[in-house]
């Protein structure tokens, strides 16, 4: 069979849903199900227990075969998991304790390396996003404005006109602390309210509806709120009543350190992993041996 054929027996077998048979890694990189069927085709062929025909196909192999007529599930999970453990380079020399540390690890973490470079990978980007907020609740309310406006900048709004990001003057804002020009001749903007507050000190519905108030007063209508906090829900329902009239957007902390850390606004990049995988246009256009196939 080819590996995309095991797909729906296998989904039947384990009774998955459709939203659990296509849902993603958190990065988006791929299905977690069909990567998941790939790894375990490749732990089984590094065990010895099915073979590859061609490229894309598997069969069982003569071993395979005797230890599903003699072994049971449990046995068989153990010998491949143990087998690919010792099949696996390891950088350095591993004491014998170490090895058993590696082989308990295998046996109770299912997760495939794909999965474990994700979640490493969340964890550390989630510790970096706790980071942004301990720092920016450091730092002052006008340099919270400023660092809004640039956030804003760096995702796109503004787009190629000159000095598109305004913050306004403390003493005359009028409810608006900053300004996105989205034109040259500053017809259509998109105006800002920053609230630096501690992370237990959710914004009410009260300060929104100033904001929406002021908002509704410009030519462009159009409105960004932006908090290190959160937003009560008297806030965020009366936001979704508004319909578009005007339109806000509500950005929370959690939000805002995401989109912080994924335009790389103050933070430089530390390291960079390159993931291959095989280019199967590459290897489809070589001849196969059919006779060794045979």
């Amino acid at each position: 069979m080819r590996a995309k054929d095991l797909r729906m027996p296998l989904a039947r077998h384990f009774n998955l849903t459709d939203d659990e048979m296509n849902a993603l890694y958190p990065s988006g990189n791929g299905e977690i199900f069909a990567d998941r069927i790939s790894w375990a085709l490749s732990y089984l062929f590094i065990a010895g227990l099915v073979e590859r025909p061609q490229r894309g196909d598997y069969k069982i192999s003569e071993k395979g075969l005797e230890m599903l007529s003699t072994c049971s599930n449990e046995q068989i999970n153990d010998f491949v998991k143990t087998t690919v453990n010792a099949k696996t380079p390891k950088k350095g020399a591993k004491s014998k304790n170490e090895k058993v540390i590696l082989c308990h690890k295998t046996s109770d973490d299912e997760r495939t390396p794909e999965e474990e470079l994700d979640d490493s990978y969340n964890r550390i980007k989630h510790n970096i996003q706790s980071q942004i907020l301990t720092t920016i609740l450091s730092k002052k309310p006008q340099e919270f404005e400023r660092l809004v406006v640039k956030m804003l900048q760096s995702m796109g709004y503004g787009g190629e006109v000159k000095n598109s990001g305004i913050v306004t003057k403390l003493s005359n804002d009028g409810g608006i602390d900053g300004i996105i020009k989205e034109d040259i001749l500053g017809f259509n903007h998109i105006s800002i309210q920053a609230k630096r507050y501690a992370l237990n000190n959710n914004v009410g519905r009260n300060e929104v509806q100033s904001f929406v108030g002021a908002v509704a007063g410009t030519p462009s209508k159009k409105g960004v709120f932006i908090t290190t906090s959160d937003y009560t829900k008297g806030a965020m329902e009366y936001v979704e009543s508004l319909n578009g009239t005007p339109t806000i957007i509500l950005i929370n902390g959690q939000q805002l350190t995401e989109f912080i850390y994924d335009y790389g606004l103050g933070l430089q990049t530390e390291k960079v992993l390159k993931v291959m995988k095989m280019d199967n246009d590459y290897w489809d256009a070589m001849d196969d041996d059919r006779e060794r196939m045979s």
